[in-house]
């Protein structure tokens, strides 16, 4: 029952994703294992996990995709040593957490402990507890506390 059940979910996922790959970009994900959970609507890869899409790319130990209601994916969650690149056409970021959250339907990553970014576009640097960092207006939110505080680096021009 149990593996009827997984097996249905992961078809359901596989539908899902293959429908959201016509009308959005496509989503690659790899990793050394992965197992689909029907009730919790959630499918776990496990493992030397990245996610690609386009040309922006996320990497991390685990990556867990939570779907809503209606089968469609409402946030992705990686876990231990992640990194990644977002590239967009007028944005560049590169940086590292030990778990970052993507809610697609916002366009919004929150980036906690040891939380680094890289704007390589704006040559700034900031690193926090945790960053919330909104890819529709490249605004970010950083926390930090009083052993580690905010810190953010950018270079001036120099006037002539």
């Amino acid at each position: 029952m149990i593996k009827a059940l997984t097996l249905n979910f992961f078809k359901l996922s596989l539908f899902v994703f293959l429908t959201l790959s016509l009308f959005a970009e496509k989503v690659e994900i790899t990793s050394d294992a992965m197992k689909a959970q029907d009730v919790q609507k959630e499918v776990h890869f496990t493992g030397n996990v990245t996610i690609k899409q386009s040309q922006s790319w996320l990497h991390g130990n685990t990556v867990i995709v939570y779907f809503d209601e209606n089968n469609e994916t409402n946030k992705y969650e990686a876990i231990g040593d992640v990194t990644f690149e977002f590239k967009q056409p007028k944005s560049f970021y590169k940086g590292s957490a030990d778990k970052v959250t993507y809610y697609p339907l916002k366009s919004q990553y929150v980036l906690v402990g040891s939380a680094v970014i890289d704007d390589l576009l704006n040559k700034r640097h900031v690193n926090g507890d945790e960053i919330t960092l909104d890819m529709v207006t490249g605004n970010a939110n950083v926390k930090g506390n009083r052993k580690k505080p905010v810190k953010f680096i950018f270079d001036m021009e120099k006037s002539q």
